[in-house]
């Protein structure tokens, strides 16, 4: 048994666009993404919705283009990674590594990036500080990298277990203030940036806000 057998929030996930409890306008919205968008990420906590909105794009034919990288820290997990505050300075080496590799590959959908990196090894309660800052600054020269960041936040939205991440309330909010900092230090070098918060429906209309659709 899989460590997400248990757990029907992930066992029942929309999978497909058609899925979504959403308005047929916002439907459309989505459905016009796949044109002439470049690379999208999505960054946040578990739980905000992020991966449930980047499979449902990854089901239309339009981004049968694009590569779409969801939820690697539960790969990583399992090959016996520390995650959380017990990350090691190896550890988030090899998660700055895969976030690299994404980077490599055009057109590509993810809902993690070098920010979180950062954020993690920030707040990692086993690494030295004079390693955290130099890893910290090594990290932060592959933000340019995005052609889009959005910040998916955690407001309005209820802790939930996706058996990967701490549910600590106080640790979480902690990664979210980390992150804010992040992205203020470096949104100079961050190519386009938006916020996203609210419901799915929220999240839809502020991204065709954003990206003019």
């Amino acid at each position: 048994m899989s460590n997400t057998d248990g757990v029907w929030w992930v066992k029942y996930r929309p999978k497909k666009l058609e899925d979504l409890c959403i308005s047929d306008e916002n439907r459309s919205i989505i459905e016009s993404f796949g044109k002439d968008i470049p690379n999208l990420l999505f960054v946040g906590g578990a739980g905000v919705g992020k991966t449930t909105l980047v499979n449902a794009i990854k089901e239309l034919p339009e981004f049968s283009h694009y590569t779409f990288a969801t939820e690697r820290s539960k790969y990583l997990r399992d090959l016996g990674i520390p995650l959380n505050t017990d990350s090691t300075l190896k550890g988030q080496t090899i998660f700055l590594a895969e976030r690299c590799s994404e980077l490599i590959q055009e057109n590509i959908i993810t809902d993690r990036t070098v920010i979180d990196v950062m954020a993690f090894t920030e707040n990692a309660k086993s690494i030295e500080l004079e390693h955290k800052a130099a890893f910290i600054h090594y990290a932060h020269t592959f933000i340019p990298e995005y052609d889009w960041i959005f910040h998916v936040t955690s407001e309005g939205v209820n802790i939930e277990d996706n058996n990967v991440r701490t549910t600590d309330a106080i640790y979480r909010k902690q990664i979210e203030r980390t992150i804010r900092t992040l992205i203020s230090e470096n949104l100079i070098n961050i190519k386009n940036f938006g916020i996203i918060s609210g419901s799915v429906e929220d999240r839809i209309k502020q991204f065709k806000s954003y990206l003019s659709l």
